[in-house]
């Protein structure tokens, strides 16, 4: 349906007479007559009766008249959900207890004029696509990944190096330590269900075992963050990697352990990515403000991949 006829139906009703309708909509009488004309062949009814008073609505064109101002509101709120400044930023961070999320909590609280709206997608490349076809403003990855770069049209910027640390169960080995050095980390267990082949993360995790020869264990299904800590409290043989700035809570009897990785220590790089062409002025302000807190940092004593996103 021609909204622009809808529109000018609703004018019309709403002026009383067609040439007034036409005044407010900057049109030819005639044109209003028109349009009019023209959604009444469309719909099969007659919407106005001629008086001497002007245009008014006869029964169908009472019935008519609710769903038309209801076009008309839909098709705002549809032009709202996509104009820059208007609709909320679209952000995508990996899990609710992330880094990232925290990132995102932090930005919020300094900017809470800003609108809103975080998702959660599963890969790299589900994000690049969202990104490209606007569906989200941004994403928060860790790396690029081997052999497949960045689309041209993705800006990207690295934000934030997140120290892993090990998890321990009270009974494990390692559990008294104040820290341990990866070279000590050789020979245990570490067990990370989430570790999904083909992620990015996967790719982290694959070169970190590779350059240290670590033994990572990726199998049995993942049951969630509840489930992983239940089993590495239970379990001395097992222990699990996790982001120094992710948040989990467990039950105080778990008596679950974290302990600082040295010498060096691997950092997990949230990069941020958007669409070179996106004008959303919330992104601008993202970016700016990421900068701001990632000011500082020390890489020394680090490691990460030699194809991470570069600072």
């Amino acid at each position: 349906m021609d909204l622009d006829i809808v529109r000018t139906f609703v004018t019309a009703v709403d002026a009383g007479q067609f040439q007034e309708a036409a005044a407010e909509l900057a049109v030819t009488q005639q044109a209003v007559s028109k349009r009019i004309a023209a959604l009444e062949r469309d719909l099969g009814v007659r919407l106005f009766t001629r008086t001497p008073r002007g245009a008014e609505l006869t029964i169908d064109g009472q019935a008519f008249l609710p769903h038309a101002r209801e076009l008309l509101r839909v098709a705002e709120r549809a032009v709202a959900s996509v104009r820059a400044g208007s609709r909320p930023l679209r952000v995508d961070v990996i899990t609710s207890r992330s880094a990232q999320s925290g990132m995102m909590r932090g930005f919020h609280r300094a900017h809470p004029e800003i609108d809103l709206d975080v998702v959660m997608l599963f890969d790299i490349e589900r994000a690049v696509a969202a990104i490209r076809s606007g569906v989200i403003d941004a994403s928060f990855r860790a790396v690029a990944m081997p052999g497949r770069p960045l689309p041209e049209d993705i800006e990207s910027v690295r934000v934030i190096d997140e120290p892993l640390q090990l998890l321990t169960g009270p009974a494990h080995a390692l559990a008294g330590a104040r820290s341990v050095t990866v070279a000590q980390l050789t020979g245990h267990r570490i067990w990370m269900p989430g570790v999904v082949p083909g992620t990015e993360w996967a790719a982290y995790y694959d070169d970190l075992v590779a350059e240290f020869g670590l033994t990572i264990e990726a199998t049995g299904p993942n049951f969630g963050s509840d489930a992983l800590l239940d089993t590495i409290a239970d379990t001395p043989a097992l222990a699990t990697f996790m982001g120094g700035q992710t948040r989990l809570v467990w039950p105080a009897d778990h008596g679950l352990r974290r302990i600082p990785v040295t010498d060096p220590t691997p950092v997990y790089p949230h990069s941020l990515l958007w669409h070179r062409d996106n004008a959303h002025p919330a992104l601008a302000t993202l970016r700016a403000h990421l900068a701001a807190a990632a000011a500082g940092h020390d890489a020394a004593g680090t490691w990460t991949p030699a194809w991470t996103i570069p600072r």
